[in-house]
């Protein structure tokens, strides 16, 4: 992935800040203030793998190179990576299922529930993709968008995501 930031502002190698910000969020973080925590609480294990140059970034530095990063490529080649770390077994259950994010929902600030279409591989344990459901949507229209990202050969298919 290229790194949007100007040459000046590199303090911290984009690779470092996405590695710490996966294991911080694998880890429940939910804010830039706790992937900063979570990766100072864990710098001594970062140091045997990651650069660290500079230390670890802070929760401005997250905050600014997330604003900046193409999420849409961030999240192909997330997508494409944990294709590669989990291989499926031939005959792997997959379960695609539609949901409302806890906590999303802002009436007062006139902000409707976010949903998504997640593919969650049962016996692996992990998400493969999961895709926003467009506004005035549902998540019928949403599963074919997913099922373009994830490769699905061999698998058994389950889908649970049927809202009208």
């Amino acid at each position: 992935m290229d790194d949007p930031r100007r040459e000046h502002q590199k303090f911290h190698s984009l690779f470092d800040i996405l590695v710490i910000s996966i294991c911080a969020v694998i880890c429940r973080a939910e804010h830039w203030t706790e992937m900063e925590e979570f990766g100072e609480a864990k710098q001594e294990w970062f140091a045997d793998f990651l650069e660290l140059e500079n230390g670890i970034p802070s929760h401005d530095t997250f905050r600014r190179v997330f604003i900046l990063l193409d999420n849409i490529e961030l999240k192909r080649l997330f997508v494409e990576w944990i294709g590669a770390v989990v291989s499926l077994s031939k005959g792997a259950l997959v379960n695609i299922d539609g949901k409302n994010l806890c906590g999303s929902k802002e009436p007062s600030k006139g902000k409707k529930a976010l949903n998504v279409v997640s593919a969650w591989a049962s016996e692996a344990s992990v998400v493969l993709g999961q895709v926003k459901c467009q506004e005035k949507s549902n998540e019928i229209t949403a599963i074919p968008e997913l099922l373009k990202i994830i490769d699905l050969e061999g698998c058994i298919v389950t889908i649970d995501a049927i809202a009208a």
